[in-house]
């Protein structure tokens, strides 16, 4: 199998099994696992861009244009990753899964409204599918499903910041974390004076779960970085349903996580949608890389 499926394979594993690493650390208040997260994150890639010996060639690509487009890349991963922690240990992985699923989709809506990219005919079909799948969610949940939307939301517009960014994976996460890095200290050091810190008060076990949230976070990127520039895109896009048909798998049946008639209804339309979408596109990049061959060619 090519390398580059393998890294895709473990990357969107490893994300889809989140959830149960998150829930040994339910203890500990969303806001400062963010915290943590980002904090080990930043010295974990700060140790790999020197251990590589990038680090004269990272430092020559940090200006003021490129800080001001990856703080407002900063600001909406730290969003993203808050409300998935928090949602993940309020049991709400079930919700945080259809955020996943629909991301894709709002994804390419995004290109339409931001990049003027045009679509299909038949690439609006799943789009509208989406939107009937969450406004049917709404109805019978008797709210927005505002955990899904958040994570689609921010991370939809994440991507689209990181389109617009100049730098690759690993110089932009760097700026990213470093970027939210002194708020995230200021942040605990303050929690340590109010005695409500977690870190180094709560067990060994949760400490080294704390630092390793650093780990379980850099690691996937790294991977996803290293497929995406080794396979077509749209198998990217087929194997970033790995993460999120596992949160789901997890939610309603290792955590028994509530999930009616009327959501398989709701999650289903959104399901069909994906179908659509996943197919067409590789019909459509398939008739690309596949051109008929020329005259003379055998």
């Amino acid at each position: 199998m090519n390398k580059g499926i393998l890294y895709g394979i473990g990357a969107y594993l490893a994300w889809g099994f989140f959830p149960i690493y998150w829930k040994f650390l339910h203890h500990v208040p969303a806001i400062q696992l963010i915290g943590h997260r980002i904090i080990w994150s930043c010295l974990l890639l700060l140790v790999v861009i020197v251990l590589t010996k990038q680090w004269d060639e990272f430092r020559k690509t940090v200006n003021l244009k490129v800080l001001r487009i990856y703080t407002i890349a900063a600001i909406l991963i730290g969003i993203n990753w808050l409300v998935y922690v928090w949602a993940v240990n309020s049991n709400f992985i079930v919700e945080t899964s259809l955020g996943y699923f629909i991301n894709p989709l709002f994804s390419v809506l995004m290109g339409v409204i931001f990049l003027k990219e045009r679509l299909r005919s038949a690439q609006w079909i799943p789009v509208v599918l989406a939107a009937i799948g969450v406004t049917y969610l709404t109805f019978i949940y008797g709210r927005l499903p505002y955990i899904a939307l958040t994570l689609a939301f921010s991370f939809g517009l994440y991507g689209l910041v990181k389109k617009l960014s100049p730098l690759g994976s690993l110089y932009g996460l760097t700026i990213e974390t470093a970027i939210l890095f002194v708020p995230a200290f200021i942040y605990l050091i303050a929690m340590e004076a109010n005695s409500t810190a977690a870190f180094l008060h709560t067990g060994t076990s949760s400490d080294l779960l704390m630092i390793g949230a650093g780990v379980v976070t850099t690691i996937p990127l790294l991977m996803f970085a290293s497929a995406a520039k080794s396979i077509p895109l749209w198998v990217v896009g087929l194997l970033q349903y790995i993460a999120p048909t596992i949160q789901f798998l997890l939610g309603v049946f290792l955590y028994k996580e509530p999930f009616s008639q009327h959501q398989l209804i709701g999650f289903g339309i959104v399901w069909a949608a994906l179908i659509f979408f996943v197919v067409e596109n590789y019909l459509a990049n398939r008739a690309t890389v596949d051109p008929i061959p020329e005259m003379g060619e055998g």
